[in-house]
């Protein structure tokens, strides 16, 4: 016996749910950049297709289309405007939507990656490898550009929670923080400006560490801080005071994340600390209610997790709970010691 869901034909709110023709339409129109077009005056399809490099019949279509859907307009035929929404898509931002929709950016390459999530599910492993020939972090590396892309958004959402990370943690008593795959820098730059007696260094990969290294020397605190290429899964460099997990461990399987901690459990020795900051889960970004627990798994095998999951990896590494902090959103700092004295 089937289970009613809501109220509504069945058979039209499973066509909602499987319509592949408004993604992909709205994704080409920002590819092909119409919403820009259209904001720097370039109203009628003729010369709109000419400014994209498109059929004008083809163009009509698909924009018409739109116009039923609520992203542009026919103010008159064959002249055109953004509605709200559609100017939404002449954002092109690090954080804008236009970026992350264009289909010849990574981030829809991200979104494309779904087909492998029948490989992800049979297997547990990421998809992303089944669809492009290589995972993910090796297809950053592999193209400059999606590189720079990802570190850059990277950069933006560091300098949301950046600022909070340095106000709710007691980092005087740091003394040195490492920052384990600390990209572009932007968390540890905070945490050092804020507290002038402090020591950083930062590991990650060649990419983002050289962009680390510029981001310490525009802020003038490269004479505080080292940089190490390194991989995070290898010996990381010993005597830091707190060594720091900042939205990493999300992008990694269990077994993955548990190594990563005791990597940094293994540097910071009985008397250091780990501290993991992570988002976590929230409305609407529950497991199950977004769509983020999925994309992770097909990306690159990761997972969301709440404290307790943390709690338990952290374990599994050699790390007891000591203390944990809590800012807006879900953003919180979970501190682990090698002693089991203290617990959360």
């Amino acid at each position: 016996m089937a289970i009613e869901t809501s109220a509504g034909d069945p058979g039209a709110r499973l066509e909602s749910l499987t319509d592949l023709a408004t993604p992909f339409a709205i994704r080409t129109a920002v590819t092909l950049r119409v919403p820009d077009h259209i904001t720097s005056g370039v109203e009628d399809l003729r010369d709109l297709a000419a400014a994209c490099g498109a059929d004008p019949d083809a163009l009509g279509r698909l924009l018409r289309y739109l116009v039923h859907k609520g992203v542009f307009a026919e103010v008159s035929p064959d002249k055109f405007a953004l509605t709200d929404v559609g100017e939404l898509l002449a954002d092109r931002g690090a954080a804008g939507r236009a970026e992350y929709l264009d289909l010849d950016g990574v981030a829809s390459r991200m979104d494309l990656a779904f087909a492998g999530l029948p490989h992800a599910i049979r297997t547990g492993e990421p998809g992303y490898a089944s669809v492009y020939g290589r995972g993910f972090w090796a297809d950053l590396d592999g193209h400059p550009a999606y590189r720079a892309y990802f570190d850059d958004l990277m950069r933006v959402q560091q300098l949301v929670t950046a600022p909070q990370v340095a106000a709710l943690y007691p980092w005087r008593e740091a003394g040195h923080v490492v920052d384990v795959g600390g990209g572009s820098g932007g968390l540890l730059a905070e945490v050092l400006a804020a507290f002038p007696d402090l020591r950083g260094t930062l590991v990650d990969r060649a990419g983002p560490a050289a962009t680390a290294a510029r981001t310490f020397a525009e802020r003038g605190l490269a004479g505080r801080t080292d940089v190490v290429v390194g991989d995070i899964f290898e010996p990381l460099p010993g005597g830091g005071g707190v060594y720091v997990v900042s939205r990493v461990l999300t992008d990694w399987s269990d077994a993955h994340a548990t190594a990563i901690l005791r990597r940094c459990a293994d540097a910071a020795g009985p008397a250091g600390r780990v501290l993991v900051i992570e988002a976590l889960p929230t409305q609407p970004y529950v497991p199950h209610l977004s769509p983020f627990d999925l994309k992770m798994l097909v990306l690159v095998g990761g997972r969301e997790r709440g404290a307790d999951d943390f709690v338990a990896l952290a374990a599994a590494a050699g790390l007891a709970p000591a203390r944990a902090y809590h800012g807006p959103d879900g953003l919180t700092l979970l501190e682990f010691t090698a002693s089991a004295e203290a617990t959360i």
